[in-house]
């Protein structure tokens, strides 16, 4: 009962779904092993809504209109954490400069430029691909990338000092949890042809690159720094799935 407390909790925080039953958000942290499983569920989502739409109009608006569901699910969460760290390492110099403007609700010239190189490279690689893997390549990007913010949490320590509404990150993953978490994180790899799984490789590096980027400047990571490791994650995995493809 208490893991699918837990589960409930990760859902009804990185979602938009609500919980059917009581949750006690002080164990916020024991859900973290749950990330990839939402990462099922959003990914499932956007996969049934490419495979509907795909049907009667063309895939690149299919890709647009999953896309959106993903983001309607999470409630840009994690596109939000990504705008804020483009905003604050574009344009704050200084671990305090940085931290302030990330938390800043106004969105500046270099969130509204990375998002929108966010989502272009999203839909390129997806209307690219063939119609039929997409729901499939949908489903392990959105796992996936939600295993790699794990990786920050379990490396760098929490950069801010004072309260934010991301205290609930500060949390260090045990080994147990990592092994749990990746587990989930790899199954929907399965969907996939076996050449897929060299895409765990890039991924691993493009998290460490930006753990030690992250820990050079702010001495840490922020839970805006989290999103936006899930969000470079996603898209990256699409990328290398591309580039896969011309092997098969």
């Amino acid at each position: 009962m208490q893991q699918i407390r837990l589960f409930f909790l990760a859902l009804s925080f990185y979602t938009r779904i609500p919980s059917p039953i009581a949750l006690d958000y002080s164990q916020l942290h024991r859900s973290f092993v749950y990330f990839p499983v939402i990462g099922w569920l959003v990914g499932f989502a956007a996969a049934f809504s490419f495979y509907l739409t795909d049907l009667v109009l063309p895939q690149t608006t299919a890709v647009i209109i999953s896309v959106i569901v993903s983001i309607l699910m999470t409630g840009a969460l994690h596109e939000d954490g990504f705008a804020d760290v483009c905003d604050g390492f574009g344009g704050g110099y200084g671990k305090e400069r940085i931290l302030v403007i990330m938390k800043d609700s106004r969105s500046g010239v270099y969130a509204v430029a990375g998002l929108i190189m966010l989502m272009l490279l999203k839909l390129s690689l997806l209307s690219d691909m063939s119609a039929s893997a997409v729901p499939s390549v949908l489903i392990a990007g959105h796992s996936l990338s939600r295993f790699m913010p794990l990786m920050l949490m379990r490396q760098y320590s929490y950069a801010r000092t004072s309260d934010s509404k991301s205290m609930s990150a500060i949390h260090k993953p045990s080994l147990t949890e990592m092994s749990l978490a990746a587990g989930f994180a790899m199954l929907p790899l399965f969907l996939l042809p076996s050449i897929f799984l060299f895409a765990l490789i890039p991924l691993v590096l493009i998290t460490f690159i930006l753990g030690a980027y992250f820990n050079r400047h702010i001495g840490g990571y922020t839970g805006d720094c989290l999103g936006c490791s899930q969000q470079v994650s996603e898209v990256c995995f699409y990328l290398f799935v591309s580039a896969l493809w011309t092997f098969i």
